[in-house]
């Protein structure tokens, strides 16, 4: 919301609407341009729509809530991913579904996690790590009949003097299956990780670059693309995301092809993003164009590649694309306004000439059929 301070300078009405359009101009171009604010205290929440995460036995685990401020957010429906300062405690609402055609007895517990590898490894059983210390949950089990769903409540509470940093953690839902024929118990689980950033202030921007891309051939004959991405922001990223093929040959084009997920990058890692290609796809020369996604994050980048008969060529510098919706629909609106409030500005001195500049000449009086100057 934008308020104009009251002035003491007297406008005419023509001038007020020209001083509004260009204040409405002004304000449409920070919020088009301006980086995004983050919440520092408690986050308020609204439902989430995510899909349910399913062990092997239908026994499932989602978030039903986010932060309003993280509601365009796609990895805050899957993932705990909040900025809170010190001293913050909040909640979330975790819905535990059994869709099994047999009751269950799930345990629900937090443990810590880290990320190694590019990949987000939660601890064995319930190890603790400094972030799961912070978590406790509303009940530790959950009896559930067949098709029936209960909700756990999880509190984050970060203490006064918890340390600036990111941690992580996953919340769990476990069950044991046993079998009565072989006397093996299967112990399934399921969970929600937590992305919990700590500190004053709004949280680290998160970037990402691609900075090459290298053509390699599995032992099996899969034509394979490694993208070497590099996580250049201050927050851990989950890499998703897209690769096409064009100029081909014969002018041929192939994809979209998905990128193999489960990539998850920490702060300030290095680490090749995987897309699996059919076999029968042909050697190439492609122009080889791969988006990736981390939430509301995405870079374009394009290098040309040829798939070996065996093994990998050498990676080839990724030129980095900037979609043009990202910069010229902003500039297109800015650029009408300033026009609108040009055009209104110009129209506003010609009507004001008159006032401003340009005294009036006497008028003629009229007596009877004669016209007489007036006396002076």
């Amino acid at each position: 919301m934008f308020t104009q301070a009251p002035s003491r300078i007297l406008f005419s009405k023509t001038r007020q609407r020209s001083v509004t359009v260009l204040v409405l101009a002004a304000a449409t171009f920070s919020l088009l341009f301006a980086s995004p604010a983050f919440a520092t205290d408690a986050p308020s929440h609204q439902p989430s729509n995510q899909t349910t995460t399913k062990t092997p036995d239908n026994v499932g685990i989602r978030l039903t809530e986010v932060p309003e401020s993280l509601a365009n957010d796609p990895r805050a429906r899957l993932y705990i991913i909040d900025r809170v300062a010190p001293g913050t405690t909040f909640s979330r609402a975790v819905e535990i579904s059994n869709d099994s055609p047999n009751a269950h007895l799930i345990d629900v517990y937090a443990s810590g996690a880290s990320i190694s590898a590019a990949a987000f490894i939660g601890s064995e059983g319930s190890t603790a790590n400094e972030l799961s210390t912070w978590v406790s949950l509303s009940t530790p089990q959950l009896s559930l009949a067949k098709r029936l769903v209960g909700t756990v409540v999880a509190t984050i509470a970060v203490p006064a003097d918890a340390s600036a940093g990111e941690r992580y953690a996953v919340i769990w839902a476990q069950v044991h299956t046993p079998n009565k024929a072989t006397g093996i118990t299967t112990v399934n689980r399921v969970g929600i990780r937590i992305y919990l950033s700590i500190g004053e202030g709004g949280a680290p921007a998160s970037s990402f670059e691609i900075k090459s891309l290298a053509a390699t051939r599995e032992a099996d004959g899969t034509p394979t693309v490694k993208a070497l991405v590099i996580n250049t922001g201050g927050r851990a990223l989950d890499i998703s995301g897209e690769l096409n093929l064009t100029d081909g040959p014969g002018g041929s084009s192939a994809g979209p092809f998905a990128v193999t997920l489960g990539t998850t990058l920490a702060i300030g890692a290095t680490d090749p993003v995987k897309i699996k290609l059919p076999r029968a796809l042909p050697a190439g020369p492609w122009l080889a164009t791969l988006t990736l996604h981390s939430g509301l994050l995405a870079e374009t980048a394009s290098a040309t590649i040829e798939f070996p008969d065996i093994g990998t060529n050498p990676p080839v510098p990724a030129t980095r694309s900037t979609p043009l919706l990202v910069w010229v629909l902003p500039a297109i609106i800015a650029v009408l306004l300033i026009a609108a409030a040009l055009g209104l500005w110009r129209l506003n001195i010609r009507r004001n000439k008159l006032v401003i500049g340009e005294p009036s000449k006497p008028r003629r009086k009229r007596i009877g059929n004669k016209r007489h100057a007036p006396r002076h």
